[in-house]
């Protein structure tokens, strides 16, 4: 799931990629996420849209503690940053569609 996109496997891939001059969006997802495979099936053509955006893929079963750190109750979540500030966030309990994911990066590009 997610095979286009860059899967964090470290802490500290992902403090690096927060930290960049750029936009970088942390997609927490898991496997067994129905919304999450949902999600899959428009996110790479939403990355080709948003080509100046990073995408980072976050399986938050790996990344429990970092999810309690930022307060991820639900997935998909997408949590923008650019240097090392959260800049905009877009978690919801309910399923998201490719022209949500598209209004909420417009708001932090």
């Amino acid at each position: 799931m997610f095979n286009y996109m860059n899967h964090a496997t470290t802490a500290e891939e992902i403090e690096a990629a927060i930290n960049q001059d750029f936009v970088t969006v942390l997609l927490f997802s898991a496997p067994w996420c129905g919304d999450c495979v949902f999600a899959n099936t428009f996110m790479e053509k939403v990355m080709k849209k948003y080509e100046d955006v990073n995408f980072l893929y976050v399986n938050r079963d790996d990344f429990i503690n970092l999810c309690e750190v930022l307060g991820i109750m639900g997935i998909p979540s997408f949590v923008a940053f650019k240097q090392g500030k959260e800049i905009g966030r877009f978690v919801s309990r309910f399923r998201k569609t490719e022209q949500e994911v598209c209004e909420f990066l417009d708001t932090v590009k």
